[in-house]
């Protein structure tokens, strides 16, 4: 698959241009990872490899950042894990000493974006602000970034009209930069957060007719057939199985759960294993599969840890109550259903507190 990206073809025209090898050696590291971005990690370790060989037989900060730099998106891309935020932080400490204000620009979104990952929104409004303060209006890969970022985290505050604006600054970014792999990102995660909207309305009133969410979906696999590929490939089949279990294509969304739940989860979707588990113990219960629902559902229980994030932990409680109403455990139906409203309500809590810490960091409008 050939990637078809403005962004490539300007780096490798600046690298073809570039007399000094330090420069060059900065292009190359940026053309690396957006190899990774594209889903091409291979090839990205290889060129990343031939540049630690060049690092260390003429040292240089500059190079040295953005190659720490490199390494964090690598570690991001493999499996979502903090090594990426500690690798990131270092870039952007090095990027600051040595004067690369576009480097440390762009570490400051990326570290907005694993905040968000993360659920920190001090982190994500600190490391936001720091951006902003770098990157004039012109670096469009550090804005596009820290776009998406502040546009995932005002959907989750639960304030559509703010992150629509930051959307829609993210893809302005985007295709000023030629950057379609960001473009992807941006498709993938508002269809994630489209999806996880829905799921929270269809348990919460399950009776209430389920809008078309498969178009989104398929627009991800779709578009990144068209750019050349996607880091987030692996992942958009367990995205599609969520999508086909909040609108009731029970044996659709099983298959997809049981081929690619186990290498999703491999790629740092841990976190949320016992509300993607749920689901498909609901999909078994909706089938007749009582045995292995009830199976499933134990392991969705074991695997709910007390440390994820608290929809996930709300979306699991709720789910296993339908699952054990609907296998004719009232008690364990009922006590889910307890922890359920409970985990909701603190759910609403850190919504509105994401939302006053955001708006008083300034970050209410892209400027």
């Amino acid at each position: 698959m050939t990637i078809s990206s403005r962004l490539l073809q300007r780096l490798d025209q600046a690298i073809a241009g570039a007399s000094d090898p330090i420069l060059a050696g900065s292009w190359r590291v940026q053309r690396a990872v957006l190899l990774a971005r594209h889903g091409r990690m291979a090839e990205a370790r290889e060129a990343l490899t031939a540049l630690h060989q060049l690092a260390f037989q003429h040292p240089h900060p500059t190079l040295g950042a953005w190659l720490h730099y490199a390494e964090g998106l690598m570690s991001y891309f493999s499996d979502f894990g903090s090594a990426a935020g500690d690798k990131i932080r270092r870039a952007q400490a090095m990027a600051q000493v040595a004067g690369l204000r576009q480097l440390e620009a762009l570490c400051a979104a990326w570290l907005a974006h694993i905040a968000y990952v993360q659920h920190d929104v001090a982190r994500v409004a600190q490391q936001a602000q720091t951006c902003l303060s770098l990157a004039g209006e012109a670096q469009h890969d550090a804005r596009s970034r820290l776009a998406v970022a502040l546009g995932l985290a005002y959907d989750f505050a639960g304030r559509p009209e703010a992150a629509q604006a930051w959307y829609a600054a993210a893809r302005r970014h985007a295709a000023a930069e030629g950057d379609d792999a960001t473009q992807s990102a941006l498709i993938y995660n508002m269809t994630e957060v489209r999806c996880a909207r829905q799921r929270r309305e269809s348990l919460a009133h399950p009776a209430r007719p389920v809008p078309e969410l498969l178009l989104g979906a398929d627009s991800v696999k779709h578009y990144d057939a068209a750019v050349g590929g996607s880091a987030m490939a692996e992942l958009t089949p367990v995205l599609r199985a969520q999508v086909l279990t909040v609108q009731g294509e029970f044996a659709q969304a099983q298959a997809l759960y049981e081929q690619h739940l186990p290498q999703a989860m491999s790629k740092g979707l841990t976190r949320l294993g016992s509300s993607l588990l749920a689901d498909l113990a609901w999909c078994r219960c909706n089938l007749g599969q009582r045995e292995h629902a009830l199976q499933q559902a134990r392991e969705a229980e074991i695997e709910l840890d007390p440390a994820c994030d608290v929809d996930d932990r709300a979306a699991t409680h709720s789910r296993l109550a339908q699952i054990y109403g609907l296998l004719g455990d009232a008690a364990a139906a009922e006590r889910h259903a307890a922890s359920a409203t409970a985990e909701w309500a603190e759910f609403a809590a850190q919504q509105q507190a994401w939302a006053r810490a955001l708006a008083g960091a300034g970050l209410s409008r892209p400027a």
